[in-house]
């Protein structure tokens, strides 16, 4: 359960993190938010994939988001619904592993009917494996309120 806005710490309505992934995997569209090097936000959405607890997307190298991501790897991710919140914060990692770029690309295949090229320079990877987690239901806030602590860096 969430610390603060008067919550009481309760188990009862907690969200089950089984279905908070069934969203991030069934969500379409991301909102990945990074750092510029002068401290400003950056959101921008993004395509991605949910995948064995791996938030996986790509971006031209050249974007403000690969810019940002170069100089500061500490990202947000958040589902489009403020109504049914699901926000990710942890830190990217450049994807360069053959097969797992290869697994990558069939399951964007897949879910967008669009196939990236891992060989095209014009293409940079990224994974996120989330440290935190927070989700929750609008119907039912506050009591539907969950923070997930994933790992510990």
């Amino acid at each position: 359960m969430v610390a603060g806005y008067g919550l009481a710490p309760v188990e009862a309505g907690v969200l089950a993190w089984s279905d908070v992934q069934a969203r991030l995997a069934e969500s379409r569209n991301y909102w990945v938010a990074t750092t510029r090097p002068n401290g400003r936000p950056h959101v921008m959405p993004v395509w991605g994939l949910w995948w064995d607890g791996t938030f996986y997307f790509s971006t031209d190298p050249n974007s403000q988001k690969a810019r940002n991501l170069a100089g500061n790897q500490e990202v947000v991710v958040h589902l489009e619904s403020g109504d049914d919140a699901v926000i990710l914060e942890g830190a990217v990692e450049r994807v360069t592993d053959p097969q797992t770029l290869a697994e990558f690309a069939d399951r964007y295949d897949a879910k967008y009917q669009f196939r990236p090229d891992p060989s095209n320079p014009n293409f940079a990877f990224y994974s996120v494996r989330p440290r935190r987690a927070f989700a929750w239901r609008e119907a039912d806030f506050p009591s539907s309120a969950t923070r997930w602590v994933l790992r510990r860096d």
